[in-house]
């Protein structure tokens, strides 16, 4: 005999099945709530995400200059991304840009909020600083970025005849014109990220600083095995969301050097640009950019498996 049975005591209830069976009152009513509240959100996300995506994709099977329908020429687009020194080029040149400016705008965001988030004088007015690019347009910095670095009156070179030294030739050299992209692009993202790791950086309990001076930790010390830790879910944000936008780079190459010279600059999204509005083969164009989105959603795919600071709290 069981000794549930001698004992006359009741089974143990069976948990609530995961298909619903057992489901709480009202908890429909809440789901509807939910699916209501996200409504509007996912008629403008299917409006203007999804619809566009699917439009591009199904643009990439044809052969269509914009004007009347388009011929259908199934893969043959992508088959000529193989083929086409261009693509490549214009390939090497976003990942070298998202390679450089990526860890570099992280690394220079991190001082900044690390200055900052101290006993700096004037910490208000380096903030407002560094944060000045972030308040106008990619456009509006690249007029800057024009000003700086025009080689015939621009400011770089006037500093340059200044102090004596040769100027250099920022449009017309392939690498000064690609060192003048990344420059300013560095300008333009490193408020960003010192925003974010500033968030990160006061979000860390200042009693794991302390427990670790008490241990005899260095500054260097807390700052490698303390805070850097502490950072990793602002780390994984900005890695995403900085080669993202490397990767979708387009209003300051096209305002600064448009490309050129002979495509040092060229990256895909200028690429597709010209194939879409300049040689109007706009099926070619959308195979380029359904290739960026794919890369995308694959790096990001990649980055979410392989982190293991994403879900730290810091």
């Amino acid at each position: 005999m069981t000794t549930t049975a001698r004992t006359g005591a009741a089974p143990p209830a069976a948990p609530a099945r995961p298909d619903g069976g057992g489901r709480r009152p009202g908890a429909r009513r809440e789901a509807l709530t939910g699916y209501g509240f996200l409504a509007p959100l996912l008629v403008l996300v299917g409006t203007f995400v999804a619809v566009p995506l699917l439009g591009a994709a199904a643009l990439s099977l044809q052969r269509t200059n914009g004007f009347g329908e388009g011929t259908w020429v199934g893969a043959e687009n992508y088959l000529r991304l193989a083929s086409d020194p261009v693509f490549w080029r214009a390939c090497l040149n976003t990942v070298l840009f998202t390679v450089i400016v990526t860890p570099a705008s992280m690394a220079l965001g991190l001082g900044a909020a690390v200055l900052l988030n101290s006993v700096l004088p004037a910490r208000a007015l380096f903030r407002s600083v560094l944060i000045l690019p972030m308040a106008v347009s990619g456009v509006a910095t690249a007029l800057i970025g024009v000003l700086v670095f025009d080689q015939n009156s621009g400011i770089a070179d006037g500093l340059l005849r200044a102090l004596g030294l040769p100027t250099v030739d920022w449009q017309s050299d392939g690498v000064a014109a690609f060192a003048s992209v990344v420059l300013v692009t560095l300008w333009w993202r490193t408020g960003f990220n010192m925003l974010i790791y500033l968030a990160g950086l006061q979000g860390i309990d200042a009693e794991l600083i302390e427990a670790a001076t008490l241990d005899g930790a260095g500054p260097w010390q807390r700052f490698r095995y303390v805070v850097v830790p502490m950072l990793g879910p602002s780390s994984f944000f900005l890695v995403i969301m900085n080669v993202i936008y490397s990767f979708q780079v387009f209003d300051i190459v096209f305002v600064l050097t448009g490309g050129g010279p002979q495509n040092a600059t060229t990256v895909l999204v200028t690429y597709a640009y010209d194939n879409g509005f300049v040689v109007r083969d706009q099926g070619y164009a959308a195979t380029i950019g359904v290739v960026l989105l794919l890369v995308s959603l694959l790096f990001t795919g990649l980055r979410w498996r392989t982190s293991r600071t994403r879900d730290l709290v810091g």
